[in-house]
């Protein structure tokens, strides 16, 4: 699915509050919030940080899903079409950055 449906799906069901969409300062504190739950989630695995015994957390893959979804919400509530940003970006990264990897 394109992220344009998923924007356009996710504004479907929003838009049966009263106030669809936080404050972009609200959004952007709750997409950081799940980063924070992405790193820990990351360093208990890869990192130092040992996980408690009595600690329980998402799976990665759904925290980096609530990082998306934020993110969608805050495009949303600005009007912002997040298929035509990606294309802008991987066309970005594919010229700038062609040669600065080395490659199989």
């Amino acid at each position: 699915m394109s992220l344009q449906k998923y924007q356009q799906r996710i504004d479907a069901e929003l838009q049966l509050y009263e106030k669809p969409y936080w404050d972009p300062l609200s959004i952007l504190a709750r997409m950081t919030e799940e980063v924070g739950e992405v790193a820990r989630i990351v360093n208990h695995t890869f990192g130092d940080k040992p996980k408690k015994v009595s600690e329980e957390h998402e799976p990665l893959e759904d925290e980096l899903a609530d990082v998306i979804y934020a993110a969608i919400c805050l495009a949303n509530s600005q009007k912002l079409d997040l298929d035509a940003a990606m294309e802008r970006v991987i066309a970005k990264l594919s010229t700038r950055d062609k040669d600065r990897f080395k490659k199989k």
